[in-house]
């Protein structure tokens, strides 16, 4: 079992025909199989992607357009940043499940506009300014390397792409592996928060274990505490080791995601690390220890 996407997940790929879409979309059709079926374009209808290794895929006018012609439930988009809230407004439209933003620096103003009709669909988000989501030996969207993955029983999710692979790759060389693996994104506006992801972990019976990896700025890794300390209540409890990067930023500082700020005295590492504690969260002292940190947990 896994969360999100499976192998039978069919994709869209709105930007496909520009350079970082073609990349990417090579680098998921390598990877066992996943099911990129499609591309848009508003004036490249009807003419066909070929990638470098000869596989050629259709291009639509529209989402819905390729989600009628497929039976996708998956985008992911790699469009730039002063068009991304339109291609995810777009994807909002044509009612597809799971809405992966690769896209960085999509204006902030855009994203609240994007947030309040996503909340009134059915669709969920994940991003914007994330490295995707994967499911081990299954399926691949976004940018996450393909080739750290090992099928096991770690769920990963966090706000920064590269802790991301970091987690992904301890865990490989652990001997553990990975249930899933989700980057919500840096972003102060996003599609996705941890407690959603937390919420499908905890109820999947692949994901013994979980890595939550958070940062400075905000305060989701607050709320997702209290979220687990609630479920332990509830008898709803898994292993789960955690990290907060930023740990020696000033404050008012941004620190490598536009979300990572501190300010208003809220949103510091150390506020958040307690907060971990205070929910059976075991903290890693630095990211070089997070399989480690985890195996020690599991004893």
């Amino acid at each position: 079992m896994s969360i999100l996407i499976n192998n039978d997940t069919k994709i869209i790929v709105q930007g496909l025909t520009g350079k970082t879409g073609t990349f990417h979309t090579e680098q998921a059709l390598a990877y066992h199989g996943t099911q990129m079926v499609a591309g848009t374009h508003p004036k490249k209808g009807g003419t066909n992607w070929t990638g470098s290794d000869g596989q050629s895929l259709p291009i639509h006018t529209s989402v819905t357009d390729a989600k009628e012609a497929t039976g996708a439930t998956a985008s992911v988009i790699y469009v730039p940043p002063s068009g991304a809230a339109a291609a995810i407004e777009e994807a909002i439209d044509a009612e597809i499940d799971i809405i992966t933003c690769i896209t960085e620096g999509v204006p902030v103003q855009d994203m609240v506009r994007v947030k309040e009709k996503l909340d009134a669909s059915k669709s969920r988000l994940i991003g914007p300014n994330s490295p995707g989501i994967m499911t081990a030996d299954a399926c691949k969207i976004g940018i996450m390397p393909g080739s750290i993955f090992k099928k096991g029983s770690v769920g990963v999710l966090s706000r920064s792409g590269t802790l991301t692979y970091e987690a992904v790759y301890q865990t490989t060389v652990a001997g553990i592996g990975q249930s899933s693996a989700v980057g919500i994104g840096g972003d102060p506006v996003k599609g996705t928060e941890f407690i959603d992801i937390l919420e499908m972990y905890l109820a999947d019976p692949q994901t013994k274990s979980i890595i939550m990896i958070g940062e400075i700025g905000g305060s989701a890794e607050e709320d997702a505490a209290q979220f687990l300390i609630d479920e332990a209540k509830k008898g709803h409890s898994k292993p789960t080791v955690g990290f907060i990067a930023g740990r020696t930023a000033p404050p008012g500082r941004t620190m490598g995601h536009a979300g990572a700020v501190i300010s208003g005295g809220k949103g510091g590492a150390e506020d958040k690390i307690e907060a971990m504690k205070t929910a059976g969260i075991r903290v890693s002292p630095s990211p070089a220890k997070l399989a480690e940190t985890l195996v020690d947990l599991l004893g």
